[in-house]
């Protein structure tokens, strides 16, 4: 069921919203990669890792493509629905986004597996929740999120076989 804004935002609010968002969600990538630095090369290389652990590479490609979906789909959302239609979408996408970043504290930061494992749990249901929410606003939106949920879903497995091995 979508929906449009007819509030009828200039260009120029609407570029600015877009970059808002990429902002905003880019600057999670950025924090959450600073956790993921303090650890990566060291603690986490000594960790017994499954058969299907990606290399280190991939990693960093993935993430930030994710991001700027995250960041499209938003601004998708927010600058086609109403501000009352879209107020628990946006929450859930600012709760998500914070338990991203959690999840990289409490793995990275920390070295909690277990904790983080709770976290990626309830990310993963943010996440489709969000999906849900932003695919009934825009459709484009709500497909943006599918490779995210998808790669937390990975990301919870690996997660959970780290745990399990370690």
């Amino acid at each position: 069921m979508k929906r449009h804004h007819s509030g009828g935002g200039s260009r120029r609010q609407e570029t600015l919203g877009l970059v808002a968002f990429l902002i905003i969600c880019l600057a999670v990538s950025a924090m959450g990669g600073l956790l993921t630095a303090s650890s990566v090369d060291n603690w986490y290389t000594t960790l017994n890792k499954p058969t299907f652990n990606p290399p280190n590479w991939v990693f960093a490609p993935v993430w930030t493509t994710l991001y700027i979906l995250m960041a499209i789909a938003g601004w998708r959302v927010w600058r086609s629905a109403e501000p009352a239609v879209r107020r628990w979408p946006m929450i859930v996408f600012g709760a998500q986004l914070a338990l991203n970043l959690l999840w990289s504290l409490l793995f990275f930061g920390l070295q909690q597996i277990g904790l983080a494992l709770l976290d990626i749990s309830l990310l993963l249901l943010a996440i489709s929740f969000n999906t849900a929410l932003f695919w009934r606003i825009d459709r484009l939106a709500g497909w943006f999120f599918v490779p995210y949920v998808l790669w937390v879903g990975f990301a919870s497995v690996l997660n959970l076989s780290l745990w399990l091995l370690n």
